[in-house]
């Protein structure tokens, strides 16, 4: 992956614990940074397909979930299964589309399964959302309901190359001669799923369970915020922590999986207060703090 995404590191890193972890990823950062290209080339390194939509405000639940067809030869109606159906799905300026038509993925990220004219039908698996949304622009888009930012696993920024990584992007397009960028398949859908089986069998001390359970609780007692993490907050530190456990070959989790993850995975999830967010306090400063405060667990 680091042959075509320069100096992101940190951010392949944890879209691949979302991935091990069966989780969802929300971008949330500028355009041209490469959000749409990190999946992608994710897909095509794990031979899983790909499918990516274009939220727009004249989308509709159909458009992503498919509908039926009457087939003309057989006088019957037939399944023309939309976009949803894949692997990997990228969801491009989710909150540019009305919130009956971001409804349409509530069901499909939480449940893995689409419900068309009360028939329901299975999602391939591993089944990945990866949402993107601009934070800078507001005229046209509609807000993501919190129940649907709480589906996702974790929320990412890319950020800016520095200036030798942005030289370094040039060269590589040079070099490469064309604007897409091939890599090998490494991995394949069923072997994806096998991982997310082994990361299921990671250890987790009891002493670290309550760790994360107070760092959560923590978030609810903060008098910045308006509506804290939810019990979902404390299993998407369970399950991110355990992947990157994983990730980095070992069996068992420690606090440092933990903090390393808490920020991505809870900052999105806190309803800050009004004078807070006149202030520009941001949740991930909560969360930060909230690290600072939670007693850390020695576990031998």
């Amino acid at each position: 992956m680091a042959k075509v995404i320069v100096g992101k590191d940190r951010v392949l890193d944890e879209v691949l614990i979302a991935l091990l972890a069966n989780g969802h990823v929300l971008f949330e950062d500028l355009p041209g940074l490469a959000k749409t290209l990190i999946v992608r080339c994710f897909a095509q390194v794990l031979g899983c397909q790909f499918r990516r939509i274009q939220f727009t405000p004249d989308l509709l639940p159909a458009d992503i979930t498919g509908t039926n067809v009457l087939d003309r030869t057989t006088g019957g109606f037939e399944l023309r299964q939309g976009p949803i159906f894949t692997h990997t799905l990228l969801a491009d300026e989710i909150n540019r589309a009305p919130p009956k038509t971001q409804s349409a993925l509530l069901e499909a990220m939480q449940e893995r399964q689409v419900t068309i004219e009360r028939e329901t039908h299975h999602l391939p698996q591993p089944f990945v959302v990866f949402a993107t949304q601009n934070p800078i622009e507001f005229e046209g888009t509609y807000p993501l309901p919190e129940a649907q930012v709480d589906r996702f696993l974790l929320r990412l920024t890319v950020g800016y190359p520095s200036a030798e990584e942005e030289r370094e992007i040039l060269s590589r397009r040079i070099a490469r001669g064309k604007d897409e960028a091939v890599l090998s398949r490494l991995a394949s859908p069923e072997a994806i799923v096998g991982l997310q089986q082994i990361v299921e069998q990671v250890h987790v001390d009891d002493d670290l369970q309550r760790y994360m359970v107070e760092i959560v609780r923590r978030t609810r007692d903060d008098g910045r915020v308006e509506v804290g993490a939810s019990p979902r907050g404390s299993l998407a530190l369970l399950k991110a922590s355990r992947a990157r456990a994983a990730l980095l070959g070992r069996d068992y989790v420690l606090p440092d999986d933990v903090k390393a993850i808490a920020v991505p995975a809870l900052a999105h999830r806190l309803i800050l207060r009004a004078d807070a967010w006149v202030k520009a306090v941001r949740g991930e400063e909560i969360i930060r703090a909230v690290l600072e405060e939670v007693p850390v667990p020695k576990v031998g």
